[in-house]
């Protein structure tokens, strides 16, 4: 690997190699078969050498590619074992590492965007990369002041990459799509396409992480690292050193564990409500568990690092509110609640009629998380809602397919899936209903505003677009306050 390759008929090759490598490999099975091999042993086989060819291409292409593999990686969970066993080693791999830029390369980038004496910036710089992602890769340094900072280099032609990359993955999204079976790729492929341009600027991503920084800098449970320098395709902040989350799922303790997803859960929950920002790329290698002079414990002292800052949906008024109200109604068990509402924030089209029992049954085996004091999100209860959604021949498959996403909402829901995908990578016991008590509006019931805001949310967004106008600040005068 010698350079993040550039040309679009290179990329494309290579991404077109995946499909016929996949039937490459069924008629190889096939002929194994035929020799009398078990059909169980060989499956596993094709699988194995499935797994291992297509992250190898997605990891080395980087770019769209690789964003991709990162996107699917999150829902490795929902797999059944005998499928996931053989893809859960090659997934990781795309969670904290890729084939590296040479240093000539790396160093061309900082001369351009840094200028000539760019070393005299640093005591040290570190040639081999810390960690490779999608459209750049990190090095540690340490700057001339004396901290150590991480400093990401985008890829030469990153933004090129990107676009052609999900242009032609989107062409073969059937062929993906049975590989995470559950995960519908083609709109994920749409969704990162949409995002290419936030992704690709650094002084955005400067603007996001700041914000939270700046928010979370006297707090005792999520540490964001402050941005020290940036400039066109080179972000530098401070180093954050910690047990990256890949390590935690693989090899960490139950208090590990535990501790990583409770905190996990309340970065997600109060990211937004604290910043007007939603952190949008939850998978494991933007995280890390510090337990900095309590490696042993106890627990309570360990907090969360959060890293990369390049996607997120911005929510100025926080999670909205229609959300927790929803949520809140289906716990209660009105059915009639909950249908009204979601109709009235387009999940339900007009032209659709639903039963409002129905909808409330194939809501509430997903909101289990939130109906007890402390939940275990564990594989086995991903698979069983993935296979419960999956069934073609099951009614809640035919009543899935009538709801609609609201554009709003797209972000919002990914963000939550593989939140919980992690959750259940990690086997984490989390006191979920905790919170969304704390973080998420109309959640906690509250008899005088939760009332009135059930009633905006029923007449619908367009009904009351005006009221939120004049008197959001009023209203929400401590959301107004962290976002600005």
């Amino acid at each position: 690997m010698t350079d993040l390759p550039r040309k679009a008929i290179t990329r494309t090759a290579k991404l077109a190699a995946l499909p016929l490598g996949f039937a490459g490999r069924a008629t190889w099975g096939l002929g194994k078969r035929i020799g009398g091999r078990p059909a169980e042993i060989v499956a596993r086989e094709v699988q194995q050498r499935t797994a291992e060819q297509m992250f190898k291409v997605l990891g080395e292409l980087k770019g769209g590619a690789m964003k991709l593999g990162q996107a699917m990686s999150v829902f490795e969970s929902a797999l059944p074992e005998e499928i996931a066993r053989p893809y859960r080693a090659a997934l990781t791999k795309l969670q904290e590492a890729a084939p590296p830029m040479p240093s000539r390369t790396v160093h061309a980038a900082l001369e351009e965007r840094l200028g000539p004496d760019w070393p005299e910036l640093f005591q040290e710089f570190e040639d081999k990369p810390a960690a490779a992602a999608s459209i750049g890769q990190v090095h540690r340094a340490v700057w001339h002041d004396g901290r150590t900072v991480a400093v990401k280099v985008q890829y030469p032609g990153a933004g090129e990459a990107l676009l052609s990359d999900l242009s032609q993955l989107s062409r073969f999204a059937r062929v993906l799509g049975p590989l995470v079976p559950g995960l519908d790729v083609k709109p994920l492929i749409a969704e990162l396409r949409e995002r290419v341009a936030e992704e690709l600027d650094y002084e955005l991503e400067a603007a996001s992480q700041r914000i939270h920084a700046e928010e979370y800098a006297q707090d005792t449970e999520i540490v964001v690292p402050e941005v020290v320098h940036q400039s066109d395709q080179i972000l530098i902040t401070e180093w954050l050193e910690g047990v990256p989350l890949s390590e935690v799922i693989a090899d960490g303790t139950q208090e590990e564990r535990d501790r990583a997803g409770q905190l996990l859960a309340r970065f997600l929950f109060s990211g937004a409500s604290r910043t007007g920002l939603l952190h949008a790329d939850p998978h494991p290698g933007n995280f890390r568990l510090l337990t900095g002079d309590a490696p042993d414990g106890p627990p309570e002292r360990w907090k969360l690092g959060v890293l990369d800052f390049g996607s997120v949906d911005r929510l100025p008024g926080g999670l909205p509110e229609p959300i927790g109200i929803a949520l809140r109604m289906a716990l209660e068990g009105d059915a009639a609640g909950v249908y009204d509402l979601m109709r009235g924030e387009g999940f339900v089209k007009p032209t659709i009629e639903l039963d409002p029992d129905d909808l409330l049954d194939f809501l509430l085996p997903m909101l289990e998380p939130a109906q007890v004091d402390a939940f275990v999100f564990d594989r086995q209860w991903l698979r069983s809602q993935a296979a419960r959604m999956a069934d073609r021949h099951s009614p809640v498959y035919e009543l899935g397919n009538q709801l609609n996403l609201p554009p709003a909402y797209l972000l919002i829901h990914r963000v939550t899936l593989s939140t919980i995908g992690v959750l259940c990578q990690l086997g984490a016991t989390v006191r979920m209903r905790d919170e969304l008590e704390a973080w998420v509006p109309g959640f906690a019931a509250d008899p005088e505003s939760g009332d009135r805001a059930e009633a905006d949310a029923q007449e619908g967004p367009a009904a009351n677009a005006g009221e939120e106008a004049a008197d959001g600040a009023e209203e929400e005068p401590e959301a107004a306050e962290t976002s600005a």
